[in-house]
């Protein structure tokens, strides 16, 4: 529209969002092709429109996946050698305005600051899923919420009976719950495996619930004493922030300083300083109106999940993975208990809580497992699931503070459940490759080169008269070839 009234100008982007691109009647067609087609089938075939979308996401995730297990590399190795010292310097260097209440550790501003910035992502990820991705539908979102939910309860019930047989403590209960999708997609790199983007697609929507229960974990067991008044201007550091956005107000240069004020005063109110980050980004509309490519949620997400996924998550885990590995450390972790309930949390709670509420859901409701796959392949992506880092180590830090020894027992516990799980998913998919692989192909071919794959387009007339000129070309091709005297060479290549 040439004016735009007052109304639609105030419900325009907060931060600057591209012009939408404008769509044909073809493209438009083609992209709603498929959204219902197999929505009961567990890991059926994605709505083009969801798959562009898991596509975007889980490359960035899958880079900046490769990039934290680099950082967790780099900090076991400088933990591990001569200069092990001067790690420590560096990690637990002070800096910040004491008089806010904020001279803090570098350590400290990793998993304090950085991590904001990765549950800001979350919170845009999780208002996205509810309002129009997978959960918009409480049919569809039964499966992955109940199959999220039992891979959190059972790793939890593992570590608990773990530590209640061998008489450890319990306050870690929460550190095995959690699932790093950046670390999992890294591990899906490096092996090249080609999941199908349903199965991907799968596991993110996993671990976006995983998110959203990790956040109430932390902030309902892991809040310190409030400092009520703290408390009470990040709330109106919240509300200021909420009806800026209401209006339609504009700028990073308003946001992004607001965000830090809310961010300082939730830190100082007791509350885990993430949760500010969570609560802004479910702030940020994730539904797109008529005339728009992007909402504001989904452009700001593709904006800062970069910085999330590339910066904060993996400086948080060079500061946080560096623990002493050596032998003794090693075996230790199999013997203690709070330790070893880490490791069957993550190894063995993990995959069978996913597994187990994924096979009830599809038991008891009108989902079933897409005809192209086995029981098999769900077990090995809640396998991989079983890798937790990120908000694992988080946690292990909040469970255990003050136990500086512990807390480094617990991390080291989360770096071998992990690898565990890693090696296992790996062996796991491996076996299944080729099949993966196919079902890949099918879904990338794009013989019309229309931007579309053919798999979204088998209902679209305009596609099939497309395909039938290009057949005709080829046929008429292969007929001129074979007129042709020697053969269709076009040479004469017999002897002299």
């Amino acid at each position: 529209m040439a004016s735009a009234t007052p109304v639609a100008e105030r419900d325009r982007e907060v931060f600057s969002v591209p012009a939408p691109a404008p769509q044909n009647s073809k493209s438009s067609n083609s992209r709603d092709r498929g959204r219902d087609r197999d929505s009961s089938k567990v890991f059926g075939r994605l709505s083009l429109p969801e798959r562009t979308f898991v596509a975007e996401a889980l490359r960035t995730e899958t880079v900046g996946g490769v990039l934290l297990l680099i950082a967790a590399v780099a900090a076991l190795i400088w933990a591990n050698t001569p200069l092990s010292d001067s790690y420590a310097t560096v990690r637990e260097f002070h800096i910040g305005p004491g008089a806010l209440g904020l001279d803090l550790s570098l350590q400290h501003w990793a998993a304090d600051g950085l991590l904001a910035i990765f549950f800001f992502v979350a919170g845009i990820e999780l208002k996205r899923e509810l309002v129009a991705g997978d959960l918009r539908d409480p049919k569809a979102a039964i499966l992955p919420v109940v199959a999220a939910i039992c891979g959190m309860a059972v790793p939890a019930l593992v570590y608990v009976l773990t530590n209640v047989v061998g008489s450890g403590s319990t306050d870690g209960w929460a550190v095995p719950t959690a699932t790093d999708i950046a670390f999992a997609l890294a591990v899906l790199a490096v092996l090249g495996t080609s999941l199908p983007s349903a199965m991907r697609a799968f596991l993110l929507t996993l671990a976006v619930v995983d998110d959203l229960f990790a956040i109430l974990i932390i902030a309902v067991f892991f809040t310190s004493e409030l400092n009520f008044a703290a408390l009470g201007g990040a709330f109106i550091g919240l509300a200021v922030f909420w009806l800026l956005l209401r209006k339609g107000v504009r700028g990073w240069y308003i946001y992004v300083p607001l965000a830090v004020v809310i961010w300082g005063l939730m830190y100082n109110s007791g509350v885990h300083s993430t949760i500010a980050g969570v609560a802004m980004g479910l702030m940020l509309r994730c539904s797109r109106r008529d005339g728009e490519e992007h909402s504001p949620g989904e452009h700001i997400e593709h904006l800062v999940r970069p910085l999330s996924a590339g910066l904060a998550v993996p400086l948080f885990a060079l500061f946080s993975a560096g623990v002493a590995v050596s032998g003794g450390a090693l075996s230790d972790v199999f013997t203690q208990p709070e330790t070893l309930g880490v490791v069957l949390g993550l190894v063995v709670g993990k995959a069978v809580g996913i597994f187990g509420g994924t096979w009830l859901a599809a038991r008891f409701t009108r989902a079933s497992l897409s005809d192209e796959l086995a029981w098999p392949d769900v077990f090995a992506i809640a396998s991989l699931a079983g890798i937790g880092f990120t908000v694992s180590l988080l946690i292990g830090e909040l469970a255990f503070q003050g136990d500086q020894a512990m807390t480094d027992e617990i991390k080291a516990a989360v770096l071998m459940g992990s690898l565990i799980a890693a090696v296992l998913a790996g062996f796991l998919l491996k076996l299944r490759n080729a099949k993966y692989r196919r079902m890949w192909e099918e879904e990338e071919r794009d013989e019309d080169l229309d931007g579309i794959p053919d798999i979204y387009e088998q209902d679209n007339p305009e596609y099939h008269l497309r395909m039938a000129e290009i057949y005709e070309k080829k046929a008429a091709e292969h007929r001129r070839l074979s007129e042709l005297p020697t053969g269709g060479s076009g040479r004469d290549d017999s002897p002299a």
